[in-house]
């Protein structure tokens, strides 16, 4: 049994004043591994004090120094990546290949960030004027469960890049995960005060970050509708914002892509990660003639994805992350039968042979329209609504036809083709014939998906404020 019985504030783990404790689970077994004690409004408080203190000498170091500090964190995070890997199966459920993927791109992005600073034009003339771009202060990091250490790193890094101090909030749901991390940030060896990270629950600690007057920025992942009352919350104060939110991404398989390839594609990139991803393709759309052979090659993918422990390394998809999301996806499942959507594959409860755990049967639904409950709203589990469509016009009407837009993917064997298709979809991100991430390019959504960019120097430049010096 695990204790997680300290948070991490000016460099050093302490006791926290907090005293709440929480169950760490294995949503593969429902046993209990671990307890984590939870920080309140006092432990907050200490954080955003020790960061606000060490602000005014960070923002002074060298863009040698924070190069040094960016190649420090990857290295230390890498002495570590065994042990992550493995917190992050037995603590999330992710499988052999995701969790080793997202932990090792967590310890990358630093380097990422590392070679963006070498170039980084700090100061530039416009006019007659002299612009810098300085740290924007000190930055809160909250983000969700579905990827610990990649959500923060990727903050953390364009943070320590520009010059800034931050305080880590992560998902108590990741209390393990996020120990191993801040292990590793405590021997990469920055000044005490840069990295401050408090176990706590979002109600106790997200009204208190998103307040204070010490917090200049605020960078968060998670849904649409916590990221709504965060940006109600920052606006007395008129915090920076970057929020990384809901998605309901569209997969446009045009007319003359190979099918063969698409489909497989599309089903790997509406259960990537088990289904618990902001950017899965939960809506397939298919020209109508081809539906009969979609729905063969869907049956066939989905029949050949083995659901089970994520230990395994043949596992393609693992437990959903908690009993409230076993519930979740069990809900839109069955409101997908209720409106008359056909079940191809998949549905309520667990699959065969797995009676523990928060398994969820790989769903796939044909016949939906957009009106349809399961095509509007974010799931985050393995459920793919697949929609038919007669003309090119009408697939990019369908697709923009969401709130959300973060992420968009297009199939076709004509690239400019895709290119066009692409430039008429009001998402953050356009991925053709690919389900690929590239690190350094912006991420980050349309409409209801999201406010400002992470990534690259988009992201490095959410940490930064242009001054304009005239003389």
């Amino acid at each position: 049994m695990k204790q997680i019985d300290q948070v991490y504030i000016n460099g050093h783990f302490v006791t926290p004043h907090g005293h709440q404790r929480m169950d760490i689970e294995n949503p593969a077994n429902n046993k209990v591994i671990g307890q984590v004690v939870l920080g309140d409004e006092q432990d907050v408080l200490a954080a955003i004090d020790s960061a606000k203190k060490a602000s005014p000498t960070f923002a002074q170091t060298t863009r040698e120094q924070r190069m040094q500090y960016l190649q420090q964190l990857h290295d230390a995070i890498m002495a570590r990546l065994d042990d992550l890997k493995q917190a992050t199966i037995e603590e999330y459920g992710g499988t052999v290949q995701r969790s080793l993927w997202s932990n090792r791109y967590a310890a990358q992005i630093f380097l990422d960030f590392k070679g963006i600073l070498q170039d980084y034009a700090f100061e530039r003339t416009t006019g007659k004027t002299t612009v810098r771009m300085e740290p924007v202060g000190v930055t809160a990091i909250l983000t969700a469960w579905n990827s610990n250490a990649g959500s923060i790193c990727v903050k953390l890094a364009a943070a320590i890049a520009a010059g800034c101090t931050t305080v880590i909030k992560p998902s108590e749901m990741s209390a393990l995960q996020t120990q191993m991390l801040t292990e590793a940030f405590d021997q990469a060896g920055l000044p005490a005060g840069v990295i401050n990270v408090i176990n706590g629950r979002g109600d106790v600690m997200g009204p208190i970050l998103s307040t204070h007057p010490d917090i200049d920025r605020i960078t968060f992942t998670g849904s649409t509708a916590v990221g709504k009352i965060i940006a109600r919350n920052a606006i007395d104060t008129m915090k920076r914002l970057t929020l990384e939110l809901s998605g309901k991404s569209a997969n446009i398989i045009l007319d003359d892509a190979d099918l063969e390839t698409a489909i497989p594609m599309a089903v790997q990139a509406a259960f990537q990660n088990s289904g618990q991803a902001c950017v899965a393709a939960s809506r397939l759309l298919v020209p109508e003639q081809f539906l009969p052979q979609v729905k063969t090659l869907l049956l066939r993918t989905v029949q050949s994805m083995k659901v089970g422990d994520p230990n395994d390394e043949s596992t393609v998809i693992g437990p959903m992350a908690s009993v409230k999301q076993y519930d979740r996806i069990q809900h839109y499942i069955q409101a997908g039968i209720q409106e008359g959507a056909e079940l191809l594959v998949g549905g309520e409860g667990r699959p065969d042979g797995l009676s523990a755990g928060y398994f969820v049967k790989p769903t796939i639904f044909t016949g939906v329209t957009s009106d349809m409950t399961i095509a509007r709203e974010e799931i985050f589990g393995p459920v793919l609504s697949v929609i038919t469509y007669k003309t090119e016009a009408e697939a990019i009407q369908i697709a923009n036809d969401t709130i959300y837009g973060l992420h968009a993917y297009v199939s076709s064997a004509d690239q400019p083709r895709a290119m066009r298709v692409a430039a008429q979809l009001r998402a953050g991100r356009v991925a053709i014939n690919s389900i690929q991430h590239d690190p350094l390019a912006p991420f980050g959504g349309y409409k209801q998906s999201g406010i400002g960019r992470e990534g690259g120097v988009f992201g490095l430049e959410e940490q930064l404020e242009p001054k304009a010096v005239m003389y």
